[in-house]
């Protein structure tokens, strides 16, 4: 599944997937940090929201019954239900029994799942290349996540949290190679033309399905965890997931998923669990060490081996 002459990683293409997951690096951390603040897929709603008011001054006309979105419904709903309804939510939620570090390393297991998904859903056969680029990657986060000690690596025990991650893994692949693939009904050129629109089209039923489930939440709940603490560790948090994370990440990601296919791409979102080390590591006050050096060639390494040409 290597990118084809077109398609082949430049350095523009580099820096638009390297991107999204130094952003999505900091996402985990944010998450975790509200932590007691809000509730997990309230979190999630009030992100989307500020990312649709966002937005909207630029791609308000969409709403309009004439716009094409409301008639390729089915589609943008299941854009919108696997991106900001399902995976933003999972990873909230895992959070809250699973370090950032623990998150996205468990995220990192992507490639394989796109591999897999591309395979079994879309008929895209995986090559060895393609396997031995994913081979190496996984390799590097399991490096990083052992902190270069075999022993402490068979000494890591999962939590629930884990567990939604590995599902979040799924749902993002899903998402990815939707993006990519030709749907049964045309998309609306103008939406299609315009990154601000389609990211604004798949936010509205994404909203409306993480709406619902922030009902759900609020009421099962229990008083001392239904709750927002509003304040400035709030305010800047969500401003950060909504401004970096999402409208910024999500424009690089699918410029980059344009450009090189959504196999390629995964490889990309390995670096998350690099720079969520990193950035765990520049919080602590500690000076980074040989394994991180170790697991980011490996996952470079990933990355050219399955680009190759």
């Amino acid at each position: 599944m290597s990118a084809s002459p077109a398609t082949r990683l430049t350095p523009a293409t580099i820096a638009l997937l390297t991107l999204p997951p130094l952003m999505w690096a900091g996402n985990a951390v944010v998450g975790r940090l509200m932590n007691g603040l809000i509730p997990p897929i309230t979190l999630n709603l009030l992100r989307w929201v500020l990312v649709l008011l966002l937005l909207l001054p630029w791609t308000w006309w969409i709403l309009r019954a004439r716009s094409g979105l409301w008639a390729n419904w089915r589609r943008f709903g299941l854009l919108g239900v696997l991106s900001v309804g399902s995976y933003n939510a999972l990873q909230y939620m895992a959070l809250k029994t699973s370090t950032p570090l623990n998150v996205t390393l468990v995220a990192a297991s992507m490639p394989v799942w796109m591999l897999l998904l591309g395979r079994v859903l879309f008929g895209v056969r995986v090559t060895r290349r393609a396997a031995l680029g994913a081979m190496l990657s996984l390799i590097g986060v399991a490096v990083v996540l052992s902190r270069g000690d075999v022993h402490g690596l068979l000494a890591i025990r999962l939590v629930p949290g884990d567990a939604l991650m590995l599902l979040a893994a799924m749902v993002w692949s899903w998402y990815s190679w939707l993006l990519v693939r030709p749907p049964a009904q045309p998309e609306p050129a103008a939406i299609k033309a315009d990154w601000a629109a389609y990211l604004a089209g798949q936010t509205v039923f994404g909203l409306a399905w993480t709406g619902l489930m922030a009902g759900v939440e609020w009421t099962v709940l229990d008083g001392a965890a239904a709750h927002i603490q509003w304040g400035w560790p709030l305010v800047l948090g969500l401003l950060y997931v909504a401004v970096g994370a999402s409208v910024v990440a999500y424009r690089c990601w699918g410029a980059g998923v344009a450009r090189v296919g959504p196999a390629t791409a995964a490889f990309f979102a390995n670096l998350t669990p690099l720079f969520a080390g990193l950035m765990s590591t520049l919080m602590l006050g500690e000076p980074p060490h040989a394994y991180h050096v170790l697991g980011f060639v490996l996952i470079v390494g990933g990355i050219l081996v399955s680009s190759r040409r």
